[in-house]
């Protein structure tokens, strides 16, 4: 997408999910916004002047005629005091796909032009309204699937990030003064490389906060996208009924067949505010035809993607060759034994299970009856912490870009660290906190590409 330099036209957009419902928004931004929004609203009433931020009741009717579009509400907001710092119209009509189209033709057709997918969020950066990682966790705000993927999402709007990295900048940028000035006066004898209090300074200022940061990118990542959950066992140990009674659903197919599950289905489901995503599997076992072959081979790729495996074993039926196969099968990854059937008697290979897998976390449940429920659960989210999730943290670095910028600026400043500790000359010294503050910039977009703000919008829904 290309915005013109400056935004002088006017874009339009519709702003809601498109179908049946009771509010539709079109949003309109740029210079003509205002007169557009005026030539389109038929005010109800006596005319009176049109203030900004307020809202006005009126129709929109077709062009020389009086068959009514909509009845309306219209708000008009003058920049900079707006999303995007331009002039802004939005205009709340009814939901549904006839209405919200014909509406933005209109709009269209009065010389706006319809707005690339998050070209309003892309101006409010451009103009400076929002830096880059604000930009960024819209979108993440805009996607979050549990409340604290939405709080950290809405602690990166309100700056949080920035801020971080605007502080790790400035104590770099007094570091580069204090080395320019020995490049500058090097007859000053100022003894700046020569003292451990720069270095000192360097670690405890910009080092560790750096590191901290990439500490907890996996807190992030698992809060915003979730974690991977394979429901594993051979057929009819009760994968399906653990799938539907966790999901409070009847989402998969429950017969006393054995292989009734050949395909994956896959659901989402929130934990304690840790998002998941829930797959139940095909039996794994010798397949009886192609049919379940086929889903073996799809639950053993997912098998390799997984980020947790709830192994499932039924408590009523002997240990098999079947089931210890699987268990070496999913050895690498974290893992929680279910023992269901607790509703049946036991059968006696279950008695010492504790001594068939000593180091596992074992969970009893009845997947038909929900007994065991909550403990799964427990076990569960206890395991996810145990990769160090820390569930109450408010600021990390929220995605891939951020991460590999925040990498790229902590190399640079460990090679700086090495030239000071050896007392090197500055101008290395220089060029290294230079590279850092570079990547340290690129995080908040001081410096970005065109390709890069492309690849960041366009991952933007229409209208936002």
């Amino acid at each position: 997408m290309k915005v013109c330099e400056p935004l002088e036209d006017t874009i339009a957009a519709i702003a809601t999910p498109i179908g049946t419902g009771g509010i539709g928004v079109i949003k309109i931004s740029g210079p003509e916004a205002w007169a557009m929004g005026r030539h389109l609203l038929h005010l109800s009433g006596s005319p009176e002047a049109i203030q900004s931020h307020h809202l006005y009741h009126g129709h929109i009717f077709e062009p020389g005629t009086d068959k009514t579009v909509d009845e309306v509400l219209v708000s008009f907001m003058r920049g900079p005091a707006t999303y995007t710092r331009e002039d802004v119209v939005e205009i709340n009509c009814h939901s549904g796909l006839a209405v919200l189209d014909r509406i933005l033709e209109l709009v269209i057709r009065s010389g706006a032009r319809l707005a690339e997918p998050g070209e309003f969020t892309r101006r409010a950066f451009l103009n400076g309204r929002i830096d880059l990682t604000q930009a960024e966790a819209v979108l993440d705000l805009v996607s979050s699937k549990t409340r604290r993927s939405l709080h950290l999402a809405s602690e990166h709007l309100k700056g949080g990030l920035q801020t971080i990295i605007t502080e790790l900048r400035s104590h770099l940028l007094e570091t580069l003064a204090m080395v320019e000035a020995a490049i500058d006066f090097p007859d000053e004898d100022l003894e700046i490389l020569s003292e451990t209090d720069l270095s000192t300074r360097v670690r405890q200022q910009v080092k560790e906060p750096i590191t901290r940061l990439l500490d907890h990118y996996e807190d992030g990542r698992i809060l915003r996208e979730g974690l991977s959950v394979i429901i594993a066992g051979k057929p009819n140990v009760g994968k399906s009924s653990l799938l539907n009674n966790l999901l409070r659903s009847n989402r998969a197919l429950v017969t006393p067949v054995p292989g009734t599950t050949r395909d994956v289905i896959e659901e989402s489901l929130s934990l304690r505010g840790i998002p998941l995503r829930l797959v139940d599997t095909a039996g794994l076992r010798q397949p009886d035809d192609l049919v379940e072959k086929l889903g073996m081979e799809f639950t053993r790729e997912r098998l390799s993607q997984a980020d947790l495996v709830l192994f499932v074993l039924d408590r009523s039926s002997s240990l098999t060759s079947e089931d210890l196969k699987i268990y070496e099968d999913i050895d690498s990854k974290p893992r929680v034994v279910v023992l269901n059937k607790i509703d049946l008697d036991p059968h006696p290979d279950f008695g010492a299970i504790g001594d068939r897998f000593p180091e596992e976390t074992l969970v009893e449940i009845s997947a038909l009856h929900g007994d065991g429920m909550e403990q799964l659960k427990d076990a569960v989210f206890h395991t996810i912490l145990g990769r160090r999730l820390d569930t109450e943290t408010s600021v990390v670095a929220p995605n891939l870009r951020h991460k590999i910028c925040l990498e790229r600026s902590l190399e640079a400043v460990n090679r700086a660290l090495q030239l000071l500790d050896s007392q090197s000359s500055a101008e290395l010294i220089a060029l290294e906190v230079q590279e850092a503050l570079a990547n340290l910039g690129e995080v908040i977009g001081l410096t970005t590409t065109e390709d890069l703000l492309d690849q960041i919008f366009s991952q933007f829904c229409l209208g936002k």
